[in-house]
Formats: structure tokens, C-alpha cells, sequence
């Protein structure tokens, strides 16, 4: 099982604010593999943590990220609706926790805008002192995701696909269509919904297409040790450190 790749959902969100600082350092303490956050661009063209386009859940103020200076946005609390243990905890920047990454780490940049955050993306991984391979764009928008692996190669870029189920055996993206579209955007790997089409014959599929497989987001250890043998290379969750001890136990 510790061939598996263990990735932080939004840092160790199970237990310290998501996609704070504070989470992202707990994951590496607990040993995972990899960090995942998420990223968009601020009024002023910095990129920040922020899973939501608005601050009204983490920091109980209803502004978009969007509208917000990174200095406005750095003086709301972002840790105090998780616990006081995390009270003063601030919106990060992309840079600052690329910053936190360990050698032989890697950290998964999920992107939630547009087409506008690649050129303050490309200059972010440029000034960064990690090997561009450590770092993994991946992103929900196919068109997006593919534009930054076509103006940022040296990265390798995954397609995030989340399934609607049509009928009992008919899904939305089908499984030929997500292989397909993801060969043909010269992608690197899809990252799954785990709750989707994922069988053998569609891991192997994959794999034989040369690409990389993670799914999202997994914190059932019988969930994670059946997609492991099917062929799953990268289990992102929200409890790293207690999901590997289960899936070694």
C-alpha cells in the first residue's frame, strides 16, 4: 500500500483549516506524499489558496476572492471557523506554499478560474526552486487544464473529471470520451471521481495510454484499498496520515 501516492486533499483538511498554510504543513508531518490546493487569482494578479469564489465560509465576509487585493485578503481570518486552535491563520499564496514542499515531494495546483491565471502561473513555477515535475496543474475546466499543459509542458497537467450517472450503466463523460479528450490534449493523467466508472478494464486503459491516475476524494480505507488494486496510482484524501496507517494495517 505505500506504493500508492497519499495526496492532502487541500492540505490535511480533516483536522486544520483547508487550503491554509497550517494544513498543508500538518499533511507533510503526517507523511503524505503529495499536497493538493486550490488556486485562484486575486484583484491585483497574485495566486492564492481558496476553494470557494467567495469568503463567506472561511472568513464569514461576503466577498469574492476575485474583488479582493492579496492585502485584503491577508487581513481576514481564514482559521477560526475550523477551530481557535487555527485562529489567525491567512489566505496563502501559491508561492508560499510551494515554498513548504519537501524533496521528493510533489503538490497538485488545482485551478478554479480561467485561462487568466497562466501567464501569473508560468511566472510562479519559474521563481520556484522545485523540479517543474514536482509540481501538477490539474483542473475541472478540460479547456483550461489543456491550455495550461500546451503553454507550461514542463509540468505534468491532469484533467479532474467528475461523472453524473445518466442511468445504472451510462455515464457522463463516458469513460472513452475522458481518454480520448485527455490523449488528445497531450495531458499527463485524469484525476477521477472516485465514485465513478472505475474499473480494471478502465485503469488499464489508462495506464496503456501512458498516463498517470488519481482519484478524488477517497477517506474509506475499503474504498481506497479496492481502487488501489484496480490500478489507482494516487488516492487524494482528506485524513493522509490516517488513511495510510489504515491501508498498512
Amino acid at each position: 500500500m505505500d506504493a500508492v501516492e497519499i495526496i492532502a486533499h487541500r492540505g490535511s483538511s480533516y483536522l486544520a483549516p483547508e487550503n491554509t498554510h497550517a494544513a498543508i504543513e500538518l499533511a507533510w508531518q503526517e507523511g503524505a506524499d503529495a499536497a493538493e490546493g486550490d488556486f485562484r487569482l486575486t484583484a491585483d494578479g497574485k495566486i492564492v489558496s481558496m476553494h470557494d469564489d467567495d469568503l463567506r465560509r472561511t472568513a464569514g465576509i461576503n466577498r469574492r476572492v476575485a474583488d479582493c487585493t492579496l492585502a485584503e485578503l491577508q487581513s481576514f481570518d481564514v482559521g477560526a471557523w475550523k477551530s481557535l486552535q487555527y485562529a489567525g491563520e491567512r489566505v496563502p499564496t501559491l508561492d508560499e506554499l510551494l515554498g513548504t514542499v519537501p524533496g521528493g515531494k510533489r503538490f497538485y495546483v488545482e485551478i478554479k478560474c480561467g485561462v487568466e491565471i497562466i501567464e501569473p502561473l508560468r511566472l510562479v513555477i519559474a521563481r520556484c526552486s522545485l523540479d517543474p515535475r514536482q509540481i501538477i496543474p490539474i483542473g475541472l475546466q478540460f479547456d483550461t487544464i489543456a491550455a495550461i499543459k500546451q503553454a507550461i509542458p514542463q509540468c505534468p497537467a491532469y484533467w479532474v473529471v467528475e461523472f453524473q450517472r445518466n442511468s445504472p450503466n451510462a455515464w457522463r463523460p463516458t469513460p472513452a470520451d475522458v481518454l480520448c479528450s485527455a490523449q488528445a490534449a497531450g495531458l499527463d493523467g485524469l484525476d477521477l471521481m472516485a465514485t465513478g466508472p472505475i474499473d480494471a478494464e478502465f485503469a488499464r486503459q489508462i495506464h496503456s495510454a501512458g498516463l498517470g491516475l488519481c482519484v478524488w476524494t477517497v477517506d474509506d480505507p475499503k474504498l481506497a484499498r479496492h481502487l488501489i488494486g484496480l490500478g489507482v496510482q494516487g488516492i487524494t484524501t482528506n485524513r493522509p496520515g490516517w488513511l495510510r496507517e489504515r491501508l498498512r494495517g
